[in-house]
């Protein structure tokens, strides 16, 4: 599904496969230019705001350059929080794993909550707040 989708829930699902796959331009196809990404930890710990596009897209990279194995970013109980004609926001439950080769580890889970904008294009992820159960 692209970023033209009629449901904000399916950006929500573009954006967790763009991810994992570090499909550069489907992630930037879901992408608003002044997105703003936010990552709250315990402690409290705070990463972020990461703001524009370019930056978040850097951050994307320099982190899938850092990992190791196969990461997956599985995004459940799924829910439309709020939307009008011009956003929306959608939450939704965070599991992550890293498949090494020698079995699937268990690395984070948190609860996602993104607001997303539609432009001529479609719905397109305005701001990303992901608040983390656990540090990496």
């Amino acid at each position: 599904m692209n970023a033209g989708s009629p449901d904000p829930g399916q950006v929500v699902a573009a954006y967790a496969h763009a991810l994992d796959a570090l499909d550069v331009p489907a992630l930037e196809a879901v992408l608003t230019e002044d997105t703003t990404w936010t990552f709250t930890m315990p402690g409290p710990k705070v990463l972020g705001p990461v703001s524009g596009r370019a930056a978040v897209l850097d951050f994307v990279r320099a982190g899938h350059a850092a990992q190791s194995g196969t990461v997956r970013h599985h995004l459940g109980n799924v829910l439309l929080t709020a939307a009008d004609a011009a956003g929306a926001e959608v939450r939704a439950y965070l599991l992550q794993t890293r498949n090494t080769g020698d079995g699937v580890r268990l690395l984070s889970t948190g609860v996602y909550t993104f607001g997303l904008r539609r432009d001529g294009a479609g719905w397109r992820i305005a701001e990303l707040a992901l608040a983390l159960d656990n540090a990496l």
